[in-house]
């Protein structure tokens, strides 16, 4: 595990997965990142990558072949290799090896930073493609989950999920039997000055999939409406937000992502897969998304 702090947050990251596994926010003296309780979910703030969500039958295809893969990657069940600290910042490198390979027939270094400035953590994410002639195709995402709830003598009930500045909101499901985006029936969700009441049913149907670039912001608010925890992540084709289903869990994940889950029926190859991204031979694609603890 590796540290960082300053006079308003300290921050921790584990080798392994370069999971960010805490944020102590020292101005209200309380943590903000779920602590991987195995009741409900044993994760903090897993990467996903080079896939996000689960891929349609368990298996992907490139070139005419089938490879399986398990939901959201493997990066996230991997030790990454420390390679850089200073006062402010932690960076991580996970490189391609016979074993990805075998599963992934991709060359690829994924370099992530967690860096912060004053409340804000910014996790900055490097994919790039080491191979001298074949291209590179990925997704990748973020699944933070944060306290909720975090004040004493609240319940989760009494907090808000805001999108500023939005009234309306379109979204699809995760089909329960095909465990795929069901993108052919989307949702709308109306909003109240862009907040959406957490409820004790909010996610008995998963996971909400905003798409098309539709939330470059997401944020958890108090019971007072004042904010909490806010994701920033402009440019960011696709937004999750998710607790468990069907229970009484005390988080909620807020999840910038770039590509997704198959869709319904999906049945292409991997360069087909909706928002998959590309990176060319000796090319380096970059993202950034943004914590702030208020």
């Amino acid at each position: 595990m590796q540290y960082i702090e300053n006079d308003r947050i300290k921050v921790a990251v584990a080798d392994h997965g370069a999971e960010l596994c805490s944020i102590y926010d020292k101005k209200r003296g309380h943590e903000v990142v779920w602590q991987a309780d195995p009741k409900y979910w044993n994760r903090h703030a897993p990467v996903l990558f080079p896939f996000v969500g689960k891929v349609c039958g368990g298996q992907y295809r490139y070139k005419g072949v089938s490879y399986p893969m398990g939901q959201h990657g493997f990066a996230r069940d991997m030790d990454f290799t420390l390679v850089g600290t200073t006062e402010d910042s932690i960076t991580y490198v996970l490189k391609s090896d016979e074993a990805t390979l075998a599963k992934y027939p991709f060359e690829f270094e994924l370099e992530i930073t967690h860096r912060i400035e004053g409340n804000k953590v910014y996790v900055e994410w490097k994919v790039t493609n080491p191979s001298a002639s074949e291209p590179l195709y990925f997704s990748i995402g973020a699944h933070p989950a944060f306290n909720v709830p975090v004040l004493p003598g609240t319940k989760k009930d009494d907090y808000y999920v805001y999108f500023e500045g939005k009234d309306e909101l379109e979204f699809v499901y995760i089909d329960p039997v095909a465990e795929a985006a069901d993108a052919e029936h989307p949702h709308k969700l109306a909003l109240d000055g862009g907040f959406l009441p957490v409820t004790m049913d909010l996610f008995d149907k998963d996971a909400y999939i905003f798409d098309h670039g539709q939330v470059e912001k997401v944020a958890i608010h108090y019971p007072d409406k004042t904010p909490y925890v806010t994701i920033d992540c402009q440019g960011f084709p696709s937004v999750g937000v998710w607790s468990k289903p069907k229970s009484d869990a005390p988080y909620i994940c807020l999840e910038p992502w770039i590509g997704r889950v198959d869709n319904m029926g999906f049945t292409g190859e991997l360069p087909e897969k909706f928002e998959e991204q590309c990176a060319q031979p000796g090319e380096t694609f970059k993202a950034v998304y943004i914590i702030t603890v208020d």
